[in-house]
């Protein structure tokens, strides 16, 4: 099966997805609590099911996750980002007014999917802005102090990653970094600069990173992926 939904009892619609460049099975699940599962070709459907079917309270949790963050919109409420503040309010239309760095976001109704999506809309390009500004100058600090040299970095809303280096030692940066830690930036920052002298992800690519972070790679990395890189 190249595309295929599948219905399950307990997680609803699980979409299957044979990818090319897919290595092992994996599974994501979305903000709207939907199901994608790329996996490699040479994996039997039987397996993947099987896989996912181990995997149900994993993926039943990742959903009440987002169905929990859904509600959370109310009056007066506070997202703070590295530079600024979103003010949730509510009112008679929806609205979006910056003065300095707080962001007053008037919300129609604060239950509405419209709302959930116009907060994530706004967060995202307020997300943009301070990647801008943040990520290319520390990706710059790290490399200078650690003796690594890339070529360019570009800034993306990546649903995929946090980060990669292609083969050319060019850096792509998730904005979604900005909801995290500094030291989980500063983190995916080195992963990626590692990258510019070690193409994959065996020994001596955990030990380059071990030097760098004091021994806490595999610690770090396990934090990282508690974020979701879906902006709420």
């Amino acid at each position: 099966m190249t595309h295929k939904v599948v219905q399950f009892n307990r997680i609803g619609d699980v979409t299957f997805l044979r990818n090319r460049r897919s290595k092992n099975i994996k599974i994501s699940v979305k903000p709207d609590k939907t199901v994608l599962v790329s996996f490699p070709f040479l994996v039997s459907a039987r397996e993947v099911i099987a896989f996912v079917q181990n995997n149900e309270a994993w993926i039943t949790q990742q959903q009440n996750r987002f169905e929990s963050k859904k509600s959370r919109l109310v009056e007066g409420l506070e997202i703070k980002t590295k530079q600024n503040t979103i003010v949730i309010q509510s009112g008679e239309k929806s609205k979006v007014e910056k003065k300095g760095n707080t962001v007053h976001l008037c919300l129609k109704d604060l239950d509405s999917p419209e709302a959930q999506s116009i907060t994530e809309n706004v967060l995202t390009q307020i997300y943009r802005h301070e990647a801008k500004k943040i990520l290319p100058e520390r990706l710059r600090e790290l490399a200078v102090k650690h003796g690594f040299y890339y070529n360019k970095i570009t800034i993306r809303d990546n649903r995929r990653n946090w980060g990669s280096c292609s083969s050319k030692n060019n850096i792509s940066l998730n904005l979604q970094m900005m909801k995290l830690p500094d030291k989980l930036i500063d983190y995916i920052l080195l992963h990626e600069l590692v990258h510019t002298k070690i193409k994959n992800h065996g020994p001596e690519f955990w030990r380059e990173l071990d030097l760098l972070t004091r021994n806490q790679a595999k610690e770090l990395a396990k934090q990282v992926k508690k974020f979701s890189t879906y902006s709420i």
